[in-house]
């Protein structure tokens, strides 16, 4: 999600998002009413929703043929030197794309899933929330992912914590059966995973279900169905989402549960990505600067109540999903897994 009309600058765009509003700039009041009133949802623009939806539907099963040919073909992943003559085909054979449907639709669920989950539990308190923006890039993904604007403020810590919550839970059970389902069709094909122009880090929740579905086999030598990889890129999103760190779906978990500590946790966070970003994964130094200049802080929420015992519980549901879903070194031109 994304704020509007607020001091705070946006939030980083990634995969998905979560921001809020203050009434004031910069701050929030508590409002004891936190009612479940009949609300109805401002659609805005459905039309520009529905046009980026159906572009990243075509961004991404562009990629996703891409990614079957290679994997029906033994070939690596990424290639971008080989890649190039396979979008050659797709120009000629446009028919070719459908095989890349199932990678496409499985990530547009995924992503789907994790906005609407911030999405409904907006409608569910009143807040005013747009419906999902997609993201169509030129990307290894074919996205940049998806977002929504919150224009509404949020006045309650607990209100905030659902909302914030809501998106990772609701993508992380729609990513679970992608993956098991992927991996089921996937394939050993011995040191696929240290071949290509890009290779990828096996997250724990991944390595788990693999132990399972492919006992006693090296994750360099499981070749991961399109549908899989789709899960992956689930995986990595909820990973990013749950960064302990300013207006990010982790930080306002942790801000709801914090207060006031949340202003620390963001910072200590940020510095550990900077030698994350020199010894694992370079792109962390660019989610440090990023982080640092437009989302280190929260709109504060002028709220003493408690948040309750159910919600600390979920909160701890969270940091077990961040640690499931977190990778030292996503993405490398070599394996380090």
């Amino acid at each position: 999600m994304y704020p509007d009309n607020t001091a705070e600058p946006p939030p980083v765009p990634g995969l998905n998002g979560a921001g809020l509003t203050g009434g004031e700039p910069g701050s929030a009041r508590f409002d004891l009413t936190e009612s479940h009133e009949t609300y109805v949802p401002n659609l805005g623009r459905l039309w520009l929703h529905i046009l980026l939806l159906v572009l990243t539907i075509l961004t991404t099963t562009i990629v996703g043929a891409r990614m079957q040919f290679n994997f029906a073909h033994d070939l690596p992943l990424f290639d971008l030197d080989r890649d190039w003559s396979v979008f050659l085909t797709f120009w000629r054979h446009p028919s070719a794309l459908l095989a890349g449907l199932p990678f496409s639709l499985t990530l547009i669920a995924i992503l789907l899933a994790h906005e609407f989950g911030h999405y409904l539990a907006c409608v569910y308190y009143g807040v005013d929330a747009t419906l999902p923006f997609f993201i169509p890039a030129p990307t290894p993904i074919g996205t940049m992912g998806a977002f929504i604007r919150i224009k509404s403020a949020i006045y309650s810590k607990r209100v905030l914590f659902d909302v914030g919550i809501a998106g990772p839970i609701a993508g992380f059970i729609f990513l679970l059966p992608a993956l098991s389902v992927g991996l089921a069709f996937s394939k050993i094909v011995p040191g696929i995973n240290h071949q290509g122009t890009l290779t990828f880090g096996v997250p724990p929740v991944l390595w788990l279900l693999e132990r399972v579905i492919f006992p006693g086999v090296l994750p360099a030598d499981i070749y991961l169905h399109p549908v899989a990889r789709a899960g992956w890129v689930g995986v990595f999103a909820t990973a990013l989402n749950l960064l302990p760190v300013g207006q990010l779906d982790g930080g306002h978990i942790v801000y709801a549960l914090s207060g006031e500590r949340h202003r620390w946790i963001s910072r200590t966070f940020i510095a550990l990505l900077v030698p994350a970003g020199f010894f694992f994964w370079q792109g962390w130094l660019m989610w440090a600067v990023l982080l640092f200049l437009f989302a280190r802080r929260h709109p504060a929420i002028h709220d003493l109540s408690d948040v309750g015992t159910e919600r600390v519980r979920l909160g701890v549901l969270a940091l077990a999903m961040f640690l499931l879903c977190f990778m030292l070194a996503p993405i490398g031109n070599s394996s380090i897994f």
